[in-house]
């Protein structure tokens, strides 16, 4: 391979030529590789259920908030330090949320006040920043490991959710917050969403034009031209697919009647069809995604993340306040958890003690399934969140073959390992 100031140059066979041009992570594209041959299995074994409307778009809401959470577990596991309370933090969150909207603010503000969402959403934010910021101190000024740290706030949050309501479930939410946890009313509806894909396509090519003018400024090796079309059909051709499938999938007969019913719209013979289109949770999921990508990416905190986890004493000698970058990351990651627990408590409708048990496996599975190494230094935003959705689709699967409980437990263990199996291959390869 060779290069020059405008074109890069590129040997070997077809494929290698292919990859080396358009620069796509080999990793990243063999997950999603797996992902298709997981979906396609899954299919078959499942009499054809499995790659429908309907399943995929409740396999899109069920991972937000697992791929919201495995955003930050990224940033966390970089820096060689793991996090196990994410589910005990969400289930806590998750209950103080639900009694600040039914017994709190309705008494100060009234039933269904339009800023009952709003305050309970940034409450929940806060105080999970706060509980990510107590944890990152101890570990990153007083010296104790993140693994005993957040070991003992798994138990300790845990409890902390029982001991706010007794063990009761608090139910039912405020209606509007409701909308989060997506539905009929918590999705945007046939145009919107492809107003949506519009945007996307446009941002993806005023990406890759910009990518390709910063290096051509800087005399970087441009890729050719035919790679970053193909790159641009690509992203395109995901979001306007992604948007088609969850349009094909209807409200229910009876919603769409009583609200044909309510609006004076007459029903036609076969039924009144009213996509859903693309639901909340997931809109928020792609949001937090992009965010924190280009926190990842692109900012001065991004690059310290990284260089912590490549080198802690390295980065230590250059100046970079390490310990209070590991506070950060742990703020982070317990308001991630605060956006986490909104979608999952708003989805049920309720706030119950079991929520988030185990989300901890499957959200630190997600990150090193997406390419993050436990050893440190190496991860990203984007194959976190394809993570999450490959564990998603295997829970979701085995639940559509009827597989019981313990046996899921099991496989996704089983996944575990042989991701991080994987993962020391791939990097004693890279040696």
């Amino acid at each position: 391979m060779t290069n020059s100031a405008n074109s890069l140059t590129i040997e070997g066979n077809p494929v290698q030529r292919f990859l080396a041009a358009t620069e796509v992570d080999t990793r990243l594209l063999g997950m999603v590789g797996a992902l298709l041959l997981i979906w396609i299995g899954f299919h078959f074994m499942s009499g054809g259920l499995f790659i429908t409307p309907r399943n995929l778009w409740n396999l899109s809401v069920q991972t937000s908030s697992v791929a919201i959470m495995a955003t930050g577990m990224v940033l966390v596991i970089v820096t060689r330090n793991i996090d196990l309370s994410v589910g005990s933090i969400l289930g806590v969150l998750a209950m103080l949320m639900g009694v600040m909207q039914v017994e709190f603010l309705p008494r100060m503000l009234g039933l269904g006040h339009p800023a009952i969402w709003i305050l309970t959403t940034a409450f929940g934010i806060a105080v999970g920043a706060l509980i990510g910021g107590v944890q990152g101190t101890i570990i990153a000024y007083l010296r104790v490991p993140a693994f005993v740290v957040t070991l003992g706030g798994m138990l300790v949050w845990r409890g902390a959710a029982w001991w706010v309501t007794s063990g009761r479930t608090v139910a039912p939410l405020d209606t509007t917050f409701q909308l989060m946890g997506g539905g009929p009313a918590g999705s945007i509806g046939s145009t919107m969403s492809w107003i949506v894909a519009g945007v996307a396509c446009l941002g993806i090519v005023a990406y890759l034009v910009y990518a390709r003018r910063q290096r051509r400024r800087f005399n970087f090796p441009l890729r050719p031209v035919w790679a970053e079309v193909v790159l641009g059909l690509a992203g395109c051709g995901i979001a306007l697919g992604a948007v088609a499938v969850f349009n094909a999938y209807p409200w229910p007969v009876r919603i769409a009647a009583s609200y044909a019913a309510a609006n004076d719209i007459a029903v036609p013979e076969g039924g009144l069809f009213i996509s859903h289109g693309i639901a909340l949770p997931v809109l928020i999921a792609i949001a937090v995604g992009v965010i924190m990508t280009f926190l990842a990416t692109r900012t001065r905190f991004g690059r310290y993340v990284f260089a912590l986890g490549g080198n802690p004493e390295a980065a230590e000698l250059a100046g970079i306040n390490t310990r209070w970058v590991t506070v950060k990351i742990f703020m982070l990651m317990g308001a991630l958890c605060g956006i986490a627990a909104s979608i999952s408590s708003a989805r049920l409708n309720a706030a119950t003690n079991s929520m988030g048990t185990l989300d901890e496996l499957y959200v630190i599975a997600a990150a090193v399934i997406g390419g993050t190494s436990l050893s440190g230094g190496v991860g990203t935003i984007v194959g976190a969140m394809i993570g999450a959705l490959v564990m998603q689709s295997l829970q979701s699967g085995m639940v559509l073959m009827g597989l019981d409980s313990p046996l899921q437990s099991i496989v996704v263990g089983l996944v575990l390992v042989l991701a991080v199996w994987l993962d020391t291959l791939y990097r004693n390869r890279a040696k």
